[in-house]
């Protein structure tokens, strides 16, 4: 139904997610994150959102992706159906794949990089998406649409793909949240969208507002002018 890779950027400590299904609002279902914790990609026939939750909620209080994984899933009598990924902040990996998961489901780990996927055309898919992210260049969050990008052309989810989803965040940032909950074609349009939210107006936007590292930032009057904007509770809207 869905494939999923979570990483940890060693260089800038930042952690991002990206995740795409053939059903609806694979972001919302699927990707979770926090700056204090690492990354999570709950999923499969019948998803937890509550283990996306639980997972970073123990790697927040200090327990490694793999460990983290294992405490939440264990209890859970309708785990079969579930597959769960996880990232720490030390770049840590976990996963589970429940065994009523539809294949082809499976895992992949690398350092600071865990890929999963279920009801996939085959395990090459996995395999696309982890090669394309260690071989691209640019940011992390270029790099991660480059992994969907192949995992797409590798045979993607058995049914072809609905929504699509980016999750990348760090101290140093503010959130880049970017969901296509439902189209045609998912990937293209999560390009389109995340050119247009780091490029222009709103990128410039983006900079100014409040980060972990800087949690009283806010534009200037100066600022606005530069944006050629005036100042509005949310921001100007995207060129």
């Amino acid at each position: 139904m869905t494939f999923s890779i979570l990483v940890r950027d060693a260089e800038t400590g930042r952690i991002g997610g990206a995740a795409a299904t053939g059903s609806l609002c694979v972001g919302g279902w699927v990707l979770r994150g926090r700056i204090e914790a690492g990354m999570s990609a709950s999923q499969g026939t019948a998803p937890s959102t509550l283990w996306g939750e639980a997972v970073l909620d123990a790697m927040q209080e200090g327990r490694s992706a793999a460990q983290a994984v294992q405490d939440v899933t264990n209890p859970d009598v309708g785990k079969a159906h579930r597959q769960l990924s996880a990232l720490d902040l030390t770049g840590g990996t976990g996963d589970f794949t429940g065994e009523a998961s539809v294949p082809a489901c499976a895992a992949r780990h690398a350092p600071g990089i865990v890929i999963a996927g279920n009801m996939l055309a085959s395990e090459a898919v996995l395999d696309a998406v982890l090669a394309a992210y260690q071989a691209s260049e640019g940011s992390m969050d270029q790099r991660l649409l480059a992994a969907l990008k192949a995992g797409e052309a590798a045979g993607s989810d058995s049914r072809g793909l609905l929504s699509a989803a980016l999750l990348c965040l760090g101290p140093d940032m503010a959130p880049l949240s970017l969901r296509i909950d439902a189209s045609d074609s998912p990937l293209a349009d999560l390009e389109a969208l995340h050119r247009r939210a780091t490029t222009g107006l709103y990128a410039e936007w983006a900079d100014l507002v409040p980060t972990k590292e800087a949690p009283f930032r806010a534009p200037t009057e100066a600022d606005f002018r530069r944006l050629d904007r005036e100042p509005q509770a949310d921001g100007p809207a995207p060129d």
